[in-house]
């Protein structure tokens, strides 16, 4: 049964009417007078009839359209979670206010996730359009322009390699294979399962990749060249079964034609996205082509993207005419102009170490500035720094 809108209060609830009223927010004050349209509460109290026949007269008390309405409102308006709603709403007191649920208790976030989703799209686009309606109504807008916001939300996917893209694609390919055949009628015919094959070619590319020398390069293209020929195998086993579909060479049986017509969809969805990871994994490994258009990041979220965040980093061996502030571990530091930079970089003998800057720079003028005392700094470097000394490019004096 849906609650009633007209509540009693409770025979104690004087201190915490009290307490409550004190507080004030005025953006949530402006927000509780708009959710006073009974329109909107109209629409609240429709979706909370519609959960099976006979809710709105019989059955226990659920939760009151206006507090629906309102706790609705709060959430989007705050980015809370269910959960996180819940809470605040048991320790807020101006949010038991706003939600009028002041010293009721709280339902559950499981019982407010399942009467949030009670809108559906329907109902939240006629929320939306009521809005409109009352901000045209009040002159805040015209109504004739819509200005919508984004943001950008991380994709729940692995990391997007291309020996792990491949091995992605031989695994949903055969998959879907396989209970087409064993969903056909007639004689099955032959799915061979490369998953061992494919795992121990992504595992020796990721042997490989740790490999400066040359046999690591060679074993890495060799690895690709097999596991995009395995992929590319089985991407032609799918067309052809789908071609059979299609043509009605290959009939289900009935009791298993749900299931066919289900993964023959499969194939046809996925049969692009692979033939695009294929092409961006030849034209990367092969052809060193790092930026193939229209790129694949995940099988499952196509519609990912890269996205990089903060300040673009500048090539530190490109710069040209930068102002640029050095310290040495002496703790001299000097300013000025430089021209045709070159930065030198130590690795202490490993590739991945944190690496030490090391300097070659081409000043305006020489010799180069001094520090307080007038004189360069005599301390030695440490020896495993490659070089450190100054010099003057052509044409300075």
């Amino acid at each position: 049964m849906i609650g009633r809108l007209d509540r009693q209060a409770s025979l104690f609830s004087f201190a915490f009417f009290k307490e409550a009223a004190a507080i004030k927010d005025p953006v949530l004050e402006q927000i509780d007078a708009l959710l006073e349209d009974d329109y909107l509460l109209a629409l609240s109290r429709q979706a909370l009839a519609a959960r099976c026949a006979h809710s709105a007269e019989v059955g226990r008390e659920g939760i009151a359209p206006d507090r629906l309405l309102r706790c609705v409102a709060l959430k989007h308006i705050k980015g809370w979670s269910f959960r996180q709603l819940r809470w605040e709403l048991r320790t807020n007191l101006l949010y038991r206010r706003f939600t009028r649920f002041y010293e009721d208790p709280i339902p559950d976030f499981t019982n407010l996730s399942r009467a949030f989703a009670l809108f559906g799209r329907e109902g939240t686009e006629e929320i939306h359009q009521r809005i409109v309606q009352l901000a045209k109504a009040a002159g805040f807008a015209l109504g004739a322009r819509l200005r919508t916001d984004t943001t950008a939300v991380e994709s729940n996917i692995h990391h997007p390699t291309d020996s792990s893209l491949l091995a992605d694609s031989l695994r949903v390919l055969t998959r879907s294979l396989k209970r087409i055949a064993k969903g056909c009628q007639g004689a099955p015919f032959e799915v061979v399962d490369h998953a061992r094959a494919a795992k121990r070619r992504v595992l020796e590319i990721c042997r490989a990749a740790k490999s400066l020398t040359q046999n690591g390069a060679d074993q890495l293209e060799e690895s690709y060249r097999k596991l995009i020929g395995l992929t590319r195998q089985v991407a032609r086993q799918a067309r052809a079964v789908v071609s059979e579909l299609s043509k009605g060479q290959r009939v289900a049986r009935p009791e298993a034609f749900l299931q066919v017509l289900k993964e023959e969809a499969c194939l046809k969805h996925y049969l692009p996205l692979v033939e695009k990871v294929s092409a961006q994994s030849q034209a990367r490994i092969f052809e060193g082509e790092t930026r193939h258009p229209e790129k694949i990041l995940s099988l499952f979220e196509p519609h990912s993207v890269v996205i990089r965040k903060g300040k673009r980093r500048i090539n530190p061996m490109s710069l040209d005419d930068w102002s640029v502030s050095m310290k040495w571990r002496t703790g001299w530091s000097a300013t000025t102009r430089w021209r045709q930079a070159t930065l030198a970089i130590s690795y202490n003998g490993r590739r991945r170490s944190r690496p030490i800057v090391l300097f070659s720079i081409g000043l305006r003028g020489w010799p180069p500035p001094t520090g307080a005392s007038g004189t360069l700094p005599t301390k030695r470097l440490p020896s495993n720094w490659e070089s450190s000394r100054w010099f003057c490019p052509a044409g300075d004096p």
